[in-house]
């Protein structure tokens, strides 16, 4: 049987092609910015020389919100208060061969003692999702035997920092698609090309996606791209990528989507189609002495709800590592902007569509934005007082990009204020969010994080109605294997 896989894998790569079902998760934690968990050395859940590889995650996580949404502290609505959100993974990887993996994950989530309904999406909530099939996928492919590899089946897509693409982690339920995904890995690039479908994350049914009757609404939203990774250079990363979205039938409501509400024009029954091109460049402070920078630019054209698109966005970024000095201090500087919209009664659209990010990551960990209709400017500090501990400080000042759009919150789909002449003639100070994240990695395999977050509400708020400051904070412990 290994004779016969060998010689059908080297036919394969002789004709351009390979299949595979990934069994490796490509997560990226957004839980924080601070520093992420890793994986133990030796998985005690490893059987028969790593042929059966089984990976568990236990989450647990306590939150209290107030006036996130309203910024209004003489009401208390469903969103102010505190509770509880858990999730539970169990996966199996089989590798009977070097070339093949098969993989399989199921999660169970839920929110505990929470007054926002139990419904993924509404008010807000994480909701529950009784134990469904979060990644089932086939991989074949091996590198040392020949460059490509393909991934068929539900599994997670991440490109780059997260920013157009990624697994949302913070999230509960986190972000999962039906895909395939063919991959080319060269001596110093990597090229990628996929198709997919979002899968829809549905309370009390099974997690079907979208192309497939996920919501039962007729989206049919295919999602499919081209992502070209130069990692060889002397700095860094350099990436060039080409995203496409076609939506065949818009929708009046859906709670896990991806394009921005209309505020004021098109209908959300129309069909959207539209590409995004990019590039990403990222330095590595190791290769830089210390010095680190990030950069990427986004382009966008085509229909959104039946309506010209045209829109861009750009991140901007410097920092120093001090790695020879004790507490290893990093300062970071960033400066993000997304299109908005200029003219709600043209008949376009200009407003930046923010894909499937991990937003969580960029904006502050409040998660009232979204890389649509927005500017800020981010200075990050962290140090580390021991091996294991990271300290993270975090100020973020937030304008929108034109008064004449919308404010976007980080689902990109909800928004803080109606569009009307009030919030056209406010100010565009939204505010300013300080963030303080505290780190601690007790074992290889079980993390401990906290987390507060204030903001300051601007002018933006103080023109267009109540304008009290919010706060929120958290604690969450994670058991990984």
């Amino acid at each position: 049987m290994a004779k016969i896989g060998t010689v059908w894998m080297a036919a394969l790569c002789a004709t351009g092609v390979s299949i595979a079902f990934a069994g490796e998760s490509v997560q990226k934690s957004d839980s924080g910015k601070a520093s992420v968990i890793q994986a133990p050395e030796s998985n005690p859940l490893s059987f028969a020389d790593d042929r059966i590889v089984f990976d568990v995650q236990e989450r647990l996580r306590w939150e209290n919100r107030s006036n996130n949404y309203d910024f209004n502290s003489d009401a208390r609505a469903l969103t102010d208060g505190n509770w509880l959100e858990q999730r539970f993974r169990i996966g199996v990887a089989l590798k009977p061969f070097s070339w093949l993996k098969i993989y399989a994950q199921g999660q169970d989530v839920r929110e505990l003692n929470s007054r926002r309904p139990n419904i993924p999406g509404n008010s807000g909530a994480e909701g529950d999702d009784a134990f469904d099939l979060r990644q089932g996928y086939v991989e074949i492919g091996d590198y040392d035997r020949c460059p490509f590899s393909m991934k068929i089946g539900r599994q997670e897509l991440a490109y780059g920092d997260e920013r157009l693409v990624g697994v949302s982690d913070w999230t509960n339920y986190a972000r999962t698609f039906d895909a395939a995904k063919l991959k080319y890995k060269g001596q110093g690039f990597s090229v990628e090309a996929f198709t997919s479908t979002p899968a829809v994350i549905t309370r009390s049914k099974y997690d079907q996606s979208d192309l497939f009757n996920g919501n039962e609404l007729g989206r049919e939203l295919v999602f499919s791209g081209l992502y070209l990774t130069l990692d060889a250079l002397p700095f860094g990363t350099w990436d060039f990528y080409s995203f496409v979205l076609d939506e065949a039938n818009g929708t009046a409501a859906y709670t896990q989507g991806t394009l921005a509400a209309p505020v004021a024009q098109g209908s959300l029954l129309e069909r959207s189609d539209f590409v995004t091109l990019g590039t990403r460049i990222k330095g590595d402070p190791k290769k830089l002495h210390g010095w680190e920078f990030s950069g990427e630019f986004a382009y966008q054209v085509g229909t959104v709800r039946d309506l010209d698109l045209n829109a861009f966005a750009v991140n901007a970024g410097v920092g120093y590592n001090f790695l020879d000095t004790a507490w290893r201090p990093r300062v970071f500087l960033e400066y993000n902007y997304a299109s908005g919209d200029d003219n709600p009664a043209d008949g376009k659209i200009g407003t930046f569509q923010n894909l499937f990010p991990t937003n969580h990551k960029f904006y502050g960990i409040m998660d009232m934005f979204s890389w649509q209709n927005m500017q800020d400017a981010h200075l990050s500090v962290s140090v580390k007082p021991c091996k294991d501990v990271t300290a993270q400080v975090d100020y973020y000042a937030h304008w929108l990009a034109n008064n004449n759009d919308a404010w976007y919150r980080s689902n990109g789909l909800s928004t803080v204020r109606p569009l009307n002449a009030a919030a056209q003639d406010a100010g565009s100070y939204q505010g300013s969010e300080l963030d303080l994240i505290l780190t601690w990695n007790v074992r290889k395999y079980f993390q401990i994080q906290g987390g507060y977050a204030h903001f300051f509400a601007g002018n933006y708020l103080t023109d267009t109605g109540a304008n009290d400051d919010a706060n929120f904070g958290y604690i969450m412990a994670t058991l990984n294997f």
